[in-house]
C-alpha cells in the first residue's frame, strides 16, 4: 500500500492511498458493507457516488457465506463483485457487543453466533489468515474493543492485550498484498492512549486506527481523545477513526488530522427515514411533509433529489415501499461524498476552517 500527504491545512490532510485495487483520495469515508453488499444500494450505485473504498466485516462474512465459498470463488471482490478497494474490520467489535456470549482469554476470542448459538474461536492470527486469503486491500487486527465506561485498570489491560494481539497480527502476516492497520486503544485515559501510540508504532503496520471511540462516551471525550491521539500518530500514514460517524464529527476528525472514517449512519438512517440534507437532518416520515412537492435538498444533484419530491418520498416510507429505501440510501450517501469532495478542496485550498464553519452553521439551521 502507498500513502502520500499531498496538502494540508493545520492538522488537516489532503492525500493519496493506492492499495491493490486501486486507489482513493483521503479524507476518505468508507460505506459499511457489512456482508460484502451495501444495503439498498448496488455497486454501480456505489461507484458513479465517487466511492472507490468500502468497508466489509470478518466476523459476519466467517458466519456467512464462510471462508471456503469466497476463497473458492477467487476472493472477495470476484465473490462481490466489487472491483476497487475493500477493507475489513476484524469483527472485534461486534464479538465484543456480544456480552455473555462472549469468552475473553489471552489467546482469543470464543464466541457463539448470533445466527445459530454455535461456538467458534477467533484468534489475532486467524484474522490476519482470513483477511490474507479472501484478498482484502486493507485488514484491520483483532483488538480489545474497551467499552465505555471503562475503569483505569480495566483499560489498561485491554490495551495492553491489545498490543500484544497486534504484535501476533504482525508476525502472522505472509504478504504484502494485504495491508495491515494497527489499533490505538485506551479508553478515555490519556496516558494509556499515548502509550499505545508509543508502542504500536513501533510495530511495521501500513496505517493506524483510533479505536474505542463512538462507544457510548460523550462527544466532548471522543473529540478530545481524537485531537490527542491522531496528531501522534506517524505523519507519513494513514489514520483511521472507526466507527465514526455523523457529520459533524468527521469535521471535527479531519480537523484533528484523521483520514479515512466509516459509519453504518448514512444507510441505517436512510432505512430509518432520517435523511441529511445542506440545511439539517430530515425525518421524511413526518406529516408536514404529505403534501411537500419540493425536492428533499435543493443544494444536491443525487438522482433522488432531481427526480423526487418529499411527498413522494413520505409516501414510499409510510408504504412500506423498497423504494424508499434504495432511493433514500443514495440520498444519504451522496451526500456524505459530497461531503468528502467539499473537505478535500477546501484543505486543498487552504480554507478548511472556513469550510467547517459554513457548513455547520446551515447544517445546524432551522430548516430549508
Amino acid at each position: 500500500m502507498e500513502f502520500k500527504v499531498l496538502s494540508t491545512c493545520g492538522e488537516a490532510r489532503y492525500g493519496k492511498l493506492k492499495g491493490t485495487h486501486g486507489e482513493t483520495e483521503t479524507p476518505c469515508f468508507m460505506p459499511v458493507g457489512t456482508l460484502g453488499a451495501v444495503k439498498g444500494v448496488t455497486w454501480k450505485n456505489v461507484k458513479e457516488m465517487g466511492y472507490s473504498l468500502v468497508l466489509s466485516n470478518v466476523y459476519h462474512l466467517y458466519l456467512r457465506p464462510g471462508l471456503e465459498v469466497i476463497e473458492e470463488a477467487g476472493g472477495i471482490h470476484s465473490f462481490t463483485g466489487w472491483k476497487d478497494l475493500i477493507l475489513t474490520d476484524s469483527g472485534g467489535f461486534q464479538v465484543f457487543s456480544l456480552g455473555s456470549l462472549m469468552k475473553l482469554t489471552e489467546e482469543g476470542v470464543e464466541f457463539c453466533s448470533h445466527l445459530d448459538g454455535s461456538k467458534h474461536f477467533f484468534t489475532p492470527e486467524f484474522v490476519i489468515e482470513f483477511e490474507e486469503r479472501i484478498g482484502v486491500d486493507i485488514g484491520m487486527v483483532l483488538d480489545e474493543c474497551t467499552p465505555y465506561p471503562a475503569t483505569y485498570d480495566y483499560a489498561k489491560h485491554s490495551m495492553e492485550r491489545t498490543l500484544r494481539w497486534a504484535k501476533r497480527s504482525i508476525e502472522a502476516r505472509t504478504t504484502d498484498r494485504t495491508a495491515l492497520f494497527g489499533i490505538v486503544q485506551g479508553g478515555v485515559y490519556e496516558d494509556l492512549r499515548l502509550k499505545c501510540v508509543e508502542e504500536i508504532t513501533r510495530l511495521p503496520f501500513e496505517g493506524f486506527a483510533i479505536g474505542g471511540l463512538s462507544v457510548g462516551e460523550p462527544k466532548e471525550e471522543m473529540y478530545r481523545i481524537t485531537r490527542l491521539v491522531a496528531p501522534n500518530l506517524p505523519s507519513d500514514k494513514p489514520r483511521y477513526l472507526m466507527g465514526v460517524g455523523t457529520p459533524e464529527d468527521i469535521l471535527e476528525a479531519v480537523e484533528a488530522g484523521v483520514d479515512m472514517f466509516d459509519c453504518v449512519m448514512p444507510t441505517r438512517n436512510a432505512r430509518n427515514g432520517t435523511l441529511f440534507t445542506s440545511y439539517g437532518k430530515v425525518n421524511i416520515k413526518a406529516a408536514k411533509y404529505k403534501k411537500d412537492f419540493t425536492p428533499l435538498d435543493p443544494n444536491c444533484d443525487c438522482y433522488t433529489c432531481r427526480n423526487f419530491t418529499k411527498a413522494y418520498l413520505r409516501h414510499l416510507y409510510v408504504s412500506r415501499e423498497v423504494n424508499s429505501v434504495i432511493l433514500n440510501t443514495i440520498h444519504n450517501l451522496h451526500f456524505y461524498a459530497k461531503l468528502m469532495e467539499g473537505i478535500r478542496e477546501a484543505i486543498k485550498e487552504g480554507r478548511f476552517a472556513q469550510f467547517k464553519e459554513e457548513f455547520l452553521r446551515k447544517f445546524r439551521g432551522e430548516g430549508s
